[in-house]
């Protein structure tokens, strides 16, 4: 019985082994070499000899790349844009994106499919096409939003400098409220409808319904959404450097990802870009666990 017993077990063991194998390669392969590549590419530099007419070498540098990295002012100020960018981004983002959710799942909403579909619909439009048509849509003289506001006496630059980043930031909901709204819609399906009824029959509006009973209970949705949306937000790079061409404000290196773009591919300084990408990596990690403790902090409490 005993050597029955044992012997199912291992084949159990060596079938989730087999069914695990492919993720396991698949995780190294994609993540774990790439990451350790860059890690090992950042502790190196090029050198060039006789007035660059001897060709390079690879120089180890140790930390000295870090030390570039946080010295440069650039890199440093792209962190402040990108600060600045959540503060507007992710309140707006989180809380649009859940109003939405809340209107949809309402006894009020009609044609809840066709919302669903209209307010997706923006997330399917790639990146670089979404921030493309905005800049066509930001131009002026080209712009039917800046004729109509124009026409209703109101001026709005969205290519100032002063005006960046809220252009930016309009961009990015556009392309995701709709994302978000999704996730936060199935969370509220999951509800059960015996909780809502009964809040109903003690009084409560849908006001109250939402804030007090449906909110509280998508609490996990929410938190997950942020997260997301911080790592999302720490990724930024398509709609700036799009805007890039167009707002002299926003420029080579406006966020760390485009600081390390333009020391790889303009510079020609892989060294230091491995180091940024690395530096941006590891803030994200130790965000993204802050996040996720407090968030947990908060459901245990």
């Amino acid at each position: 019985m005993n050597t029955s017993l044992r012997a199912g077990r291992r084949r159990r063991k060596t079938t989730a082994a087999l069914f695990l194998t492919p993720f396991y390669v698949l995780f190294i392969a994609t993540m774990i070499v790439p990451i350790g590549y860059a890690i090992w590419l950042s502790l190196f530099t090029e050198k060039t000899s006789g007035l660059g007419f001897g060709g390079t070498r690879r120089v180890f540098t140790g930390l000295g790349n870090y030390a570039d990295a946080l010295g440069d002012d650039k890199f440093r100020d792209g962190f402040i844009a990108i600060g600045l960018y959540c503060l507007l981004y992710i309140p707006i983002m989180v809380g649009a994106a859940l109003v939405l959710a809340l209107l949809l799942d309402s006894a009020l909403a009609r044609a809840r499919r066709f919302f669903q579909l209209a307010l997706f619909l923006p997330h399917a439009v790639p990146g670089i096409i979404a921030a493309l048509i905005w800049v066509y849509l930001y131009t002026p003289g080209l712009s039917p939003i800046i004729d109509l506001l124009e026409s209703g006496g109101l001026h709005w630059d969205f290519l100032a400098s002063d005006t960046a980043l809220f252009s930016i930031v309009n961009i990015a909901t556009w392309e995701w409220i709709g994302y978000n709204m999704i996730i936060f819609y199935a969370a509220l399906q999951a509800i059960p409808r015996e909780v809502v009824e009964a809040a109903t029959v003690d009084g409560a509006g849908p006001v109250r319904i939402a804030v007090s009973v449906k909110i509280p209970m998508i609490r996990a949705a929410v938190a997950m959404t942020m997260l997301f949306t911080i790592i999302g937000s720490l990724q930024l790079f398509t709609e700036p450097s799009i805007l890039s061409d167009a707002n002299p404000a926003v420029g080579s290196s406006w966020t760390p990802n485009m600081y390390a773009y333009s020391a790889a591919f303009r510079a020609n300084d892989f060294g230091l870009a491995a180091a940024a990408s690395v530096l941006l990596a590891v803030f994200a990690a130790a965000l993204s666990f802050g996040v996720t403790r407090l968030s947990s902090g908060r459901r245990t409490a």
